[in-house]
């Protein structure tokens, strides 16, 4: 079941061309990447796939529902979202915790269940033994993982993650593939994440979706190639 669906997505800053003709697709069940060299609106199309910015012409689709029928519910982590100023009053796992609370259920208590959700969040971005730390406390890439985390745990259907192992180590970042591996393969979630660097995840990954900068151009009109380890399927062509 398709949770994305893009079809012929063009997107203009001004009068320039940055995303034309874009076409692809994000299923439940699948871990995805988004690549690209720097410069190359990764970001911005996620931002466009969301509603987040006007595109020129073409048709984005994201799924109301998901493989169950109940509401779809997407958890989407910018780049660099965290800007917890020092005073910011919560700890990390309080922050953590409040992503299980059900919407309007603030002083809900929260169930073993939950709580084991909130402890492999953050094990999965080693951040367990500082769980206690006020937040105003942390570095900038450790309140970033802290965002994920609690993202994590809300236990959104579809994951959009925009260079999401920013500041954490390589123990780190391999036990985060893991666990969206896991949760793509084993509980038919769909993951779409942007990296700069995909060197080793082909052993998490299902497909890789990659933005390329078409050669002459005035400005910057991309492909897209679905990539695997014997050939590359050219998408569509700017």
């Amino acid at each position: 079941m398709k949770y994305i669906e893009v079809k012929n997505l063009t997107f203009y800053y001004d009068k320039e061309p940055v995303l034309q003709d874009v076409n692809y697709s994000v299923s439940a069940g699948e871990f995805v990447l988004l690549t690209g060299e720097n410069g190359a609106a990764k970001s911005t199309l996620i931002k466009a796939t969301l509603g987040l910015l006007k595109t020129k012409q073409g048709v984005v689709k994201l799924a109301e529902n998901n493989k169950d029928g109940r509401k779809l519910r997407i958890g989407y982590i910018p780049q660099q979202i965290a800007s917890f100023n020092a005073g910011f009053p919560s700890t990390v796992l309080e922050l953590v915790r409040s992503g299980r609370y059900p919407r309007g259920k603030w002083f809900k208590k929260l169930t073993d269940h939950d709580e084991e959700h909130v402890k492999k969040a953050l094990e999965a971005i080693g951040m367990l033994k500082e769980r206690h730390k006020r937040i105003g406390e942390l570095s900038g890439g450790q309140k970033q993982r802290i965002s994920l985390a609690r993202m994590f745990v809300s236990d959104p259907d579809l994951f959009i993650l925009d260079e999401p192992t920013t500041g954490m180590d390589d123990n780190s970042r391999k036990d985060f593939y893991q666990l969206m591996q896991h949760n793509a393969h084993k509980h038919q979630k769909a993951v779409l994440m942007i990296t700069h660097d995909a060197e080793g995840l082909n052993e998490y990954v299902d497909r890789r979706i990659h933005l390329v900068r078409m050669v002459e151009s005035p400005w910057r009109c991309f492909q897209v190639h679905n990539d695997d380890e014997t050939n590359v399927k050219e998408e569509n062509r700017c």
